[in-house]
């Protein structure tokens, strides 16, 4: 290696020991590899690739691999992430989701072109889309009973506290009226099969209701995720007067905990095992014969160790199941729930994310929400 190649390395890897520098600017991940030396900007790998759908603003040399100028390695000591993120995210709304390394492709994708090249977060920048408190589009919804993706009318309204569709164009009704304190949204781009799908959850009659949408435009996604989230926090601060912001934020969208096939057995725990798709969102273990099923085949409820709640990493004696071998019993104070898993890898995944519920304490909403699983009849 040259003596000029060996001082530039040196110089690069000085600029990623820099505050600030030694996380992507963007997602969060540890130990860039990459920079933009149009922005100034330290990125991962899997952002770097971001980076290049907006060729114009923004392009990416590796820190190691690709050769760099004094003027390049002088302007990236001028600015680095500390000094882009002052400037491209002085004006992020506090609702508007700030996407990990270990988000949805598109989540990552449409920061990236936000902060960028739509500059939505400096002075001057353009929210009105999601900051509005009321939205109306169409977008591409899944048929419950056929599968079928059809064109439907959504609305969501901040001052109703509401999000509702409409089947026909010219209806008047909506199908279906789901209540902002009970909206979830999660991007499912493997489940759902399209890089833009987006599930939204809420609960009728207390039980789990799943919808499935996209729209072709990948912002137009994000758009709405962001606009719920807007109307979500609304919603918690006339809910919980006086709550501080950043104890309301983790509220307003979650990630599922896990999901995945286990197989089951009934309450007497003598009928045979079946294949289910089981979905763990915060204590509600859900459970489904197919992942884009409308509605659960049913629900457990997870509570805390304190509360009598426990998991045990095997099948009681003499019980057993002819097809998959790796057992789990989740025990609770009115019966013992019994799966199974295709590997040892599944089980110890999901032990882990069942233990994690177990040992949170619970909150006292949660005693309520307890209480009317017992007496579901």
């Amino acid at each position: 290696m040259s003596l000029e190649r060996e001082n530039c390395r040196k110089r690069v890897m000085e600029l990623v020991d820099k505050p600030g520098n030694r996380n992507c600017a963007d997602c969060g991940a540890t130990d860039p590899e990459w920079a933009s030396y149009t922005l100034g900007v330290f990125v991962c790998h899997s952002c770097s690739g971001l980076h290049r759908n907006i060729a114009q603003i923004s392009k990416v040399k590796s820190l190691l691999l690709d050769p760099w100028t004094t003027e390049q390695l002088e302007f990236m000591d001028s600015v680095g992430n500390h000094v882009a993120k002052a400037k491209f995210e002085q004006n992020v709304p506090a609702f508007y989701y700030q996407p990990s390394h270990k988000d949805c492709a598109l989540l990552r994708e449409q920061w990236i072109r936000a902060k960028y090249e739509r500059k939505e977060f400096m002075p001057g920048g353009t929210q009105e889309s999601y900051s509005a408190g009321y939205r109306e589009r169409f977008l591409w919804k899944r048929g419950r009973d056929n599968g079928q993706y059809l064109s439907r009318k959504f609305v969501l309204s901040e001052q109703e506290g509401v999000l509702k569709y409409f089947n026909k164009q010219d209806a008047r009704e909506p199908k279906a009226i789901m209540d902002i304190s009970t909206v979830n949204a999660s991007f499912q781009p493997a489940k759902i099969g399209t890089a833009h799908g987006l599930q939204i959850t809420y609960l009728k009659d207390n039980s789990t209701r799943n919808i499935f949408v996209y729209h072709e435009d990948g912002k137009e996604m994000v758009d709405w995720f962001n606009a719920i989230r807007a109307a979500r926090l609304h919603y918690l601060q006339v809910a919980f007067p006086g709550a501080p912001t950043d104890v309301l934020l983790p509220k307003l969208t979650r990630n599922y905990l896990k999901q995945g096939f286990m197989e089951k057995t009934g309450p007497k725990h003598t009928e045979g095992f079946r294949k289910r798709w089981f979905v763990m969102d915060d204590r509600r273990l859900m459970y489904f014969k197919d992942p884009l099923d409308a509605y659960a085949r049913g629900e457990v409820f997870i509570g805390s160790k304190e509360s009598g709640y426990c998991v045990l990493p095997d099948l009681p004696p003499g019980v057993q199941s002819t097809h998959w071998q790796f057992g789990i019993t989740i025990a609770t104070p009115d019966r013992n729930f019994l799966f199974v898993c295709e590997s040892e890898r599944d089980r110890t995944e999901w032990i882990a994310t069942f233990q994690m519920v177990v040992d949170r304490p619970m909150l006292p909403q949660e005693y309520a929400v307890e209480a009317h699983f017992k007496h579901k009849p």
